[in-house]
């Protein structure tokens, strides 16, 4: 009547689907957390050069240098869940020609165990800091901000944007020389 095979087949189904009813029950006791933390942001050394682009059809493009401080704890964000975060901080601002720019300028990854906990003063941006036409020079609202993605064991990928936000200027003139 049932064969070995047939018999196999069910017991291997309802193992998944208890594996995947106890997944989705794991999941459930953090889909609720907010993961939000407090970040505090500062600029030091800011300044904008206007420096040719190779890669455009433009002749020259506003690239910026941004030296920062950044304090943060993130160790609450970590439970059983958790496995690790992937922050990023960002840069947005306007142009004439665009309402909203967005430029990833640092990134990190933490990973449980690892120290979770940002003390970083006069810190280098990671990446350059390029606007693609002369859209840095005397933009008086520009907005650092630090988020980061929820990397979780089982359940979704949040992206959260930390508590807090620091808006600075760059200079009305170009740096001449080097940075």
């Amino acid at each position: 009547m049932n064969t070995f095979l047939s018999r196999l087949n069910t017991i291997f189904a309802f193992t998944l689907s208890v594996m995947a009813a106890l997944t989705f029950f794991c999941f459930l006791t953090t889909a609720f957390n907010l993961h939000k933390q407090p970040i505090t942001l500062k600029t030091g050394k800011v300044t904008v050069k206007n420096v040719p682009d190779y890669s455009q059809d433009r002749e020259k493009s506003d690239l910026a240098f941004v030296v920062f401080d950044m304090q943060a704890d993130l160790e609450p964000l970590f439970n059983w869940n958790v496995k690790q975060l992937f922050l990023y901080l960002t840069a947005e601002y306007e142009t004439k020609d665009h309402a909203l720019n967005q430029v990833v300028l640092w990134d990190k990854i933490i990973q449980r165990g690892d120290g979770a906990i940002l003390d970083l003063s006069n810190s280098n941006t990671k990446y350059y800091f390029w606007d693609y036409g002369n859209g840095l020079k005397g933009n008086k609202n520009v907005t650092l901000s630090l988020s980061w993605n929820v990397i979780p064991n089982a359940g979704t990928l949040p992206k959260i944007r930390g508590d807090g936000s620091h808006t600075f200027q760059f200079p009305d003139q170009y740096t001449p020389g080097r940075f």
